[in-house]
């Protein structure tokens, strides 16, 4: 098994984790539109959560497709446009940095339509499944909404954005109002749900 990402840290963070369980991964690190493998080099090509941040979903496609030999199988977990983190996005964009020329919004890997166009028939899909991840670890929205500021890499680059720009109050109030109403719990037990796209493919 071979575990990679384009942050050092992430990779640290993991391999105490992966040494915690008593496992032996090799950790490479690496940018997803071009990665440092051989072509056709694994049987299982996986990510949750993290190619689609990469800024050219083209590339990123013909990335997991090259190193991933025929039949072997391409999963992928992403955020859908239409669900929380895909809103929050949304409400992000007007305080956020310019993206790199040619970038796309990374919510869009959740749209059925948008990986169909990225893979063509190079993936036989298998499973396409909508689902929701639920999160009631906060009591109140606001509680969730600094946890996104502390620890969510987009919105800590977003803030920071905003706050140089003399936007700093006007996103946090952005951002408190956006979890108030995404929150569907009650009062002292806040509640969300998280909707994802799990794509499951067959490398043709």
């Amino acid at each position: 098994v071979v575990a990679s990402d384009l942050t050092p840290e992430l990779l640290d963070a993991g391999r105490a984790r992966a040494e915690a369980a008593g496992l032996t991964l090799e950790w490479v690190e690496a940018d997803v539109e071009d990665l440092p493998f051989e072509d056709e080099s694994f049987d299982v090509v996986m990510s949750a959560i993290g190619a689609m941040f990469a800024p050219h979903h083209q590339r990123v496609a013909d990335e997991l497709i090259r190193v991933c030999r025929p039949g072997g199988r391409i999963a992928l977990l992403n955020w859908t446009p239409e669900g929380a983190i895909g809103q929050l996005f949304k409400t992000m964009g007007p305080f956020a940095p310019p993206p790199p020329p040619g970038a796309q919004p990374p919510p869009l890997w959740g749209g059925e339509d948008h990986l169909r166009g990225l893979f063509g028939e190079r993936l036989e899909l298998i499973t396409l499944r909508r689902d929701v991840l639920e999160v009631t670890a906060f009591a109140h929205p606001r509680d969730f909404a600094e946890h996104f500021k502390a620890y969510y890499g987009p919105t800590i680059v977003t803030r920071a954005y905003a706050d140089a720009n003399g936007k700093a109050a006007e996103f946090d109030a952005a951002l408190e109002r956006f979890f108030e109403q995404a929150n569907l719990g009650t009062n002292g037990t806040a509640r969300f749900q998280l909707e994802y796209l799990l794509t499951v493919g067959t490398r043709a």
